[in-house]
């Protein structure tokens, strides 16, 4: 059984897992409505609608 010589040392260990820790970048969609960027599967925040049917009423 392959046993490590030595201890891996903290900074080591933490550079291996921080490559899973990464922020995603956002991703936005252009509504059909009124063309504003939001987010995917969310109601449009400056026009109110989602999946061209009026949700919300935006003053």
């Amino acid at each position: 059984m392959a046993v490590p010589k030595r201890k891996t040392s903290k900074s080591r260990r933490d550079k291996r897992r921080a490559s899973a820790y990464r922020l995603s970048k956002a991703t936005f969609v252009e509504c059909p409505q009124c063309h504003e960027l939001k987010l995917p599967h969310r109601v449009c925040k400056s026009c109110g609608y989602y999946k061209n049917r009026e949700v919300i009423e935006v003053e």
